[in-house]
């Protein structure tokens, strides 16, 4: 739990972090509306055609978890928008927290997946798949397990 600084009020607490949290997602939005535009784009290519079952399953799969990572990564404002002067901020922000959580998993998710196809098409599926393997495992220890050796570390 995110403790307050010196003399701030737990409205003055819950503004700020919510603040931060969406200054948070700003970025992570990036991230998602660069890698669906992308893949949105790759149907229309004259490539497409040539694309196998599996390469075709990657495509939907990548543009249904990025579609997901949306809609979590923008449903704070939404909470936000609706919740708006009802003296909600804290809750605000606990749903914020987690839904920006979720839409980091389906962002990372979608990072290995673009990977994975973008490679596959490129230079082949075994090396599609140890670059995809690659990069979840550094999305894996840099989101997740070095933020949660340092909580456990305390201070």
């Amino acid at each position: 739990m995110t403790t307050g600084r010196p003399d701030e009020t737990e409205q003055e607490r819950a503004d700020r972090n919510f603040g931060e949290i969406l200054q948070e997602l700003r970025v992570g939005q990036t991230g998602v509306q660069i890698l669906f535009g992308f893949l949105l784009t790759m149907p229309m290519q004259a490539r497409f055609s040539q694309l196998d079952d599996v390469q075709r399953g990657l495509l939907v799969a990548d543009v249904l978890v990025l579609a997901t990572a949306s809609a979590f990564i923008i449903a704070p404002v939404a909470w936000h928008r609706a919740l708006f002067r009802r003296q909600l901020k804290d809750e605000v922000v606990t749903a914020a927290n987690r839904l920006a959580q979720l839409g980091l998993l389906f962002l990372g998710l979608g990072v290995v997946t673009s990977i994975l196809l973008v490679v596959d098409l490129t230079v082949g599926r075994r090396a599609g798949a140890v670059s995809a393997a690659g990069i979840g495992m550094l999305l894996a220890v840099l989101w997740v397990a070095l933020p949660l050796w340092r909580r456990h570390r305390g201070g």
